[in-house]
């Protein structure tokens, strides 16, 4: 170690909703740090996921997915994304593979063209589209920026993910290890729990419950058999979705639980013992007290 250099830096990945950023973090690092959820705008707030070998450290930002807010909270979401640009030493613009350029990746390009720094062009969801396809892809977004390099990928299957984290490594600069070795996320237990939660909403309840949920972690504490007890609400705006939510006799919020605490387990590597509460809070996405409230700060970042 002490005769070879070591390379270290930050990179934010940005790009539309649901192109697949939290699913190629969760890759690189090999565990789950970021939701993922078929629904637009999962990710809330900036997950980092840290990727560390023998001589390199990969400081990853995954941010909101920028779209035109509709509320106090998305007005946070695209903060938080485009605030992330000027922190970083890199830059990865992710892109759907099976969906054309549209507006709101022209938008992304043109917040990028005020960026410094190498920026590299990642088509993802290559493993849904054919290779000639991946041609007509690339010459849609060739002259929009000076990009580094383009890296069609699978983040999902893994195609190609190697060859794009060799390239970010060579380029960044030498650098100290910032985390420890086998560090995957900077983020607290208490916000990976709230967010394992809240994709299990997301997943269950399809499209009855929108993007009107948080998840607030009351309490974490560990019993003499060191089995972690976990108390959390969920949070909706209205009473129907509370009864979405909890069920019928309280089928859905004990599927919740379950499938939850099986996540938290694998990320606790232990015992869990979770209780949920369901509780409606109406119009709670654009009161500032209760979005920061539920760790939603953009003095944070």
């Amino acid at each position: 170690m002490e005769n070879q250099t070591f390379h270290s830096g930050f990179v934010s990945i940005v790009g539309r909703p649901n192109v697949g950023k939290s699913t190629f973090l969760n890759r690189v690092v090999g565990q789950k740090v970021a939701i993922m959820s078929n629904k637009a705008q999962t990710t809330r707030n900036k997950i980092q996921g840290v990727y560390t070998t023998d001589d390199a450290q990969v400081v990853f930002i995954d941010t909101p997915g920028i779209h035109k807010p509709q509320n106090k909270l998305g007005d946070f979401m695209v903060t938080s994304a485009l605030s992330s640009l000027r922190e970083v030493d890199a830059v990865l613009f992710m892109v759907n593979a099976t969906e054309r350029r549209g507006a709101g990746d022209n938008y992304i390009i043109e917040q990028l063209k005020n960026i410094d720094k190498p920026i590299y062009l990642v088509i993802n969801k290559i493993d849904e589209i054919t290779p000639d396809d991946i041609m007509v892809i690339i010459e849609q977004y060739r002259d929009s920026l000076p990009f580094k390099e383009v890296f069609p990928i699978s983040a999902l299957q893994g195609n190609n993910v190697d060859a794009l984290l060799g390239s970010l490594v060579r380029e960044l600069p030498e650098g100290p290890q910032y985390y420890p070795k086998d560090q995957v996320t900077d983020h607290p237990e208490r916000f990976i729990v709230s967010e394992l939660i809240r994709e299990k909403v997301l997943q269950l309840t399809k499209q009855e419950i929108p993007h009107s949920v948080a998840v607030y972690v009351e309490k974490i504490s560990n019993d003499e058999n060191n089995k972690v007890h976990i108390q959390a609400t969920i949070i909706v705006e209205r009473p129907g979705q509370k009864a979405i939510v909890i069920g019928k006799g309280g089928s859905m919020l004990k599927k919740i639980g379950t499938l939850a605490r099986k996540d938290i387990e694998n990320l606790l590597g232990s015992k869990v013992y979770l209780e949920l509460w369901v509780k409606v809070e109406p119009k709670w996405r654009d009161k500032t007290s209760l979005l920061q409230s539920y760790g939603y700060r953009k003095n944070d970042y």
